[in-house]
């Protein structure tokens, strides 16, 4: 006689549970990785690439800072259980990740400048960021507290679009494909081999790529159950998109490196292919590894 099993608490088939269970085991601890090498590689670095290096490293630690503060309206209006099990995992990432960029700066970027004889900077220096930058964050933070006054299907929505889709899935998958190809020496052997940096970035964005499958997957839930139209999702990333571009630092030099029109083309392309996984009904939404390769 077949016996029906009992209902339990978690929905392990469930795709968030599957991020969620991700997270745990691929655990990492900012503070395991070694810098050793990164700090001896400095004193190879030119002045126009260390401050670029350091451009890089404060937008992506005020990117983390910033995503770490919004997040929280989304776990406070979130239905399932399962989607609040990940949420806590993604709460803690983002700030592991603001972690790893600060500690950064404090043991290879300052002794790097006290070595060059330069007075020690501040990755919360204003002239790191550009008005569309601030700007960019801005809207984020205020697409995040509007679901706590008006939490509607459209909100959802545009939430999602603003952190997920553009902050997460554009703006720093561009930031980790650049830098990550700038400093791994295979791409560019003529520019000092930062291995602690990309270490830290590959974990980052293993992280980073179970935050941008739940957004999608919640973006698509929502245009497949018609309680949203895809317009609202191309209308709001593409009123962003023009931002993430201006946010982008602009290098193209004669240095070898990573160039800025590289960079714009392949957010244009991330942007893309995206809006085509979310919207198109014959598409899926890619599992985490492929969320978090760098190639197209």
């Amino acid at each position: 006689m077949s016996q029906t099993e009992p209902p339990m608490h978690i929905d392990t088939d469930a795709r968030t549970f599957r991020y969620y269970r991700h997270a745990v085991e691929k655990h990492w601890d900012p503070h395991d990785i070694d810098l050793t090498a990164d700090r001896e590689a400095m004193v190879d670095l030119d002045d126009v690439g260390f401050e670029g290096l350091k451009r890089a490293l404060a937008l992506f630690g005020a990117g983390e800072d910033a995503v770490a503060e919004d997040l929280a309206p989304l776990a406070v209006v979130l239905d399932d259980f399962e989607d609040q099990l990940f949420i806590t995992t993604q709460l803690y990432e983002e700030a592991k990740h603001a972690d790893f960029f600060d500690r950064y700066w404090r043991e290879v970027i300052q002794p790097a400048e006290d070595d060059r004889g330069v007075e020690r900077s501040s990755p919360a220096d204003d002239r790191w960021f550009s008005d569309e930058y601030d700007e960019l964050f801005a809207r984020n933070e205020r697409a995040m507290a509007r679901l706590l006054d008006d939490d509607t299907p459209a909100n959802r929505a545009k939430a999602y679009s603003h952190y997920h889709m553009t902050v997460e899935g554009i703006l720093a998958q561009t930031g980790y494909y650049g830098l990550t190809r700038q400093f791994d020496a295979e791409a560019y052997p003529d520019v000092p081999h930062l291995p602690g940096l990309v270490e830290g970035l590959t974990s980052i964005r293993s992280d980073e790529g179970r935050h941008v499958g739940f957004g999608m997957a919640k973006l698509k839930e929502l245009v497949e159950s018609g309680r949203v139209e895809a317009s609202v999702i191309e209308n709001t990333v593409g009123e962003l998109l023009p931002l993430v571009q201006a946010s982008i630092p602009d290098y193209d030099g004669d240095e070898p490196g990573v160039q800025t029109g590289e960079l714009v083309e392949y957010a244009t392309s991330k942007h893309g292919q995206r809006m085509q996984q979310i919207t198109a009904a014959n598409e899926s939404i890619p599992d985490v590894d492929e969320l978090t390769a760098l190639g197209d």
